[in-house]
């Protein structure tokens, strides 16, 4: 059986391989007349940057004495890097940034894997009401968090689980039905063949998804882990909610503390809260430069079906 599914996973089929998406935008691209090309390109860096100005001028005013934060500009003059030590030293930044790596990670993983699994069932299996139900699965998208807000948190209470970061990752091992709805469509582009010979060949639901699917689906899985881990990274409502602890705040909830300190009714240290912001920005960064191939594959190759 064993033997069987490498076979599947290594076999040629119709199922995107790694670049293929890229190569083919390339060729199209190439087929363009110039002008085409040259006014695209422009276009892309003049798009980038407009979108870019704000965090250019976030890292120069950050980097400017107090009283030069809002002199206009994008240049970092007169030059004080010195704002960085002063926000790090303010704040315990390095436990807020840890809580949010733990955080976001366990919320991503959480609600990744258990995505992948309700996917899984929504393509392989075939039975009465399939679509009816995946239809009230996407349907939960329509409800705000506002209206699941109080009921979930009484649930948390009831748990006795509010103060600690436990309500911060584990809805999220029942899935989200945006993740569902991508990877389902993702999984719905591989030929069902592999799946059958694999049961043929005495292969379990299990094994077909941890042994077959899951290989093949890497890139919408990087995707559904790095929209997440973005969302609880950047996530604010939730640590207010359910934090009281400032050792346990995640980098959101603590910038809002440097904020209330350093900004509006504190001490109008612009500086240290502009410093702090571009902390919390470049981890992101960071993940999506090392993540951009995959990332770009699973978004192209997501949605095409057969």
């Amino acid at each position: 059986m064993t033997a069987t599914v490498e076979r599947a996973v290594a076999a040629p089929g119709p199922v995107t391989a790694p670049g293929d998406a890229s190569r083919r935008a390339a060729a199209e691209e190439s087929g363009r007349p110039l002008w085409q090309r040259v006014l695209f390109v422009v276009a892309l860096v003049g798009a980038a940057g407009v979108f870019m100005l704000p965090f250019v001028w976030l890292i120069g005013a950050s980097l400017r004495p107090r009283e030069y934060v809002f002199s206009g500009g994008f240049l970092p003059t007169p030059f004080a890097p010195g704002n960085y030590a002063d926000a790090w030293q303010a704040v315990p930044m390095v436990t807020w940034l840890a809580n949010s790596v733990v955080v976001g990670t366990a919320a991503a993983v959480a609600v990744t894997l258990s995505s992948a699994w309700v996917a899984f069932g929504f393509a392989y299996f075939r039975f009465p009401g399939r679509d009816l139900l995946f239809g009230l699965v996407l349907a939960t998208m329509m409800l705000p968090f506002a209206v699941t807000m109080i009921p979930t948190y009484l649930i948390w209470t009831e748990l006795r689980l509010t103060g600690t970061q436990v309500p911060l990752w584990a809805g999220n091992l029942f899935g989200s039905a945006f993740y569902i709805f991508l990877l389902r469509q993702f999984l719905l582009s591989l030929p069902r063949e592999y799946f059958e010979a694999a049961r043929v060949d005495g292969a379990s639901y299990p094994q077909l998804f941890w042994k077959l699917a899951f290989p093949l689906i890497r890139p919408a899985l990087l995707v559904a882990f790095v929209f997440e881990f973005k969302a609880s990274w950047t996530d604010l409502m939730k640590p207010l909610i359910y934090l009281r602890d400032e050792e346990l705040y995640t980098l959101p909830r603590g910038l809002k503390v440097v904020l209330d300190r350093f900004g509006y009714g504190g001490e109008q240290q612009w500086e240290v809260v502009l410093a702090g912001s571009v902390i919390a920005t470049v981890p992101m960064l960071v993940l999506f430069f090392l993540a951009q191939r995959h990332f770009v594959e699973g978004i192209a190759t997501t949605g095409r079906k057969g």
